[in-house]
């Protein structure tokens, strides 16, 4: 599963590690997470990321 950064504050989602805290369990793929999820660390829209290359 291919990893997302947020181009706003470099938040790298991990679906490995998914977002326990904010019902995300390990193993969701990014494609996944809901539409209306934000940015943990900075609050930007789902849209706001892009994969994370390498």
């Amino acid at each position: 599963m291919k990893k997302y950064v947020c181009v706003v504050c470099n938040y790298v989602y991990d679906p490995v590690l998914g977002l326990p805290e904010e019902g995300i369990p390990p193993g969701t793929a990014f494609e996944d997470i809901p539409a209306d999820w934000c940015c943990p660390d900075c609050g930007v829209s789902k849209d706001d990321f892009e994969p994370l290359e390498g």
